[in-house]
């Protein structure tokens, strides 16, 4: 018995517990899993060089539910209401004033966040397209993000509650509480 169906034999339970506690939909997690199983034999004899073959399986089953979650977001319906009433929303301003303050930073920073965050590819992906490793592509988005919020706080007038959401916009910053 090879390395990989020996790992798979001790922890698909687990790694199935896992998932389907995550997202709750069985055959979904099951597909999870199969990804999971799919990597490990990509990986063939490096796999069994891994120190923890448990932790590895985990961070890619964690690294697949974070993608599967991100393309699969549920939204709440909105109430006919939240229509009628559309005309100059802070939303709407919020919007308008995104892509011109994305377009203002420099060329990498708008790629990448271009690429990661609005266009949703993933960060692995994007360090193949570059032939940089993971850990710096994870290094520039943040710091692409990190620069990108100085700049909407500054240009949109935002303002970021403790959680890092934003609170307030435009208009509606005359009203807040800056603390």
């Amino acid at each position: 018995m090879n390395c990989i169906t020996k790992a798979w034999q001790d922890h698909e339970l687990e790694l199935r517990t896992f998932l389907q506690s995550r997202i709750g939909d069985r055959p979904q997690a099951e597909d999870l899993l199969q990804d999971v199983f799919i990597k490990a034999l990509a990986e063939g004899g490096k796999f069994c060089e891994l120190e923890s073959a448990r932790a590895w399986l985990f961070r890619v089953a964690k690294n697949q539910l974070i993608d599967y979650q991100r393309t699969h977001k549920i939204y709440d319906e909105v109430a006919d209401k939240a229509e009628e009433n559309t005309e100059g929303t802070s939303v709407e301003n919020l919007a308008n004033c995104l892509p011109v303050t994305l377009a203002q930073m420099n060329v990498e920073d708008q790629e990448i966040i271009q690429r990661c965050d609005l266009d949703g590819m993933n960060q692995a992906e994007y360090a193949k397209l570059k032939d940089l490793s993971l850990t710096a592509v994870k290094s520039r988005i943040q710091r692409a993000r990190k620069r990108l919020k100085e700049e909407l706080k500054s240009n949109c007038q935002i303002i970021f509650d403790d959680d890092g959401n934003i609170c307030c916009f435009g208009e509606e910053v005359k009203g807040a509480i800056k603390k």
